[in-house]
């Protein structure tokens, strides 16, 4: 998803609603808890293999050492959390 598609998504909305994300907990029950958003910030991320999602990454790592330029495999995106 982009920003604009968040932005018209959520234009529908009653603007004095509450925004929460959901996610699996991790318990036995595997419960979905959702906790309200509370910050929305810049971060970077990279795919991570083991997890087959994407992970959030350091600002230090994101780019070449040699080169100077940015890493590929690290994209800007927008973080809720």
């Amino acid at each position: 998803m982009k920003v604009k598609d968040l932005i018209a998504e959520l234009q529908g909305f009653d603007q004095d609603a509450e925004v929460h994300y959901e996610y699996c907990y991790g318990d036995h029950w595997r419960t979905n808890v959702a906790p309200m958003v509370q910050s929305i910030d810049e971060g970077v991320v990279e795919y991570s293999e083991y997890h087959r999602m994407d992970k959030m990454a350091n600002y230090e790592d994101s780019y070449d050492e040699d080169t100077g330029e940015p890493k590929e495999a690290i994209r800007r995106v927008v973080v809720l959390s």
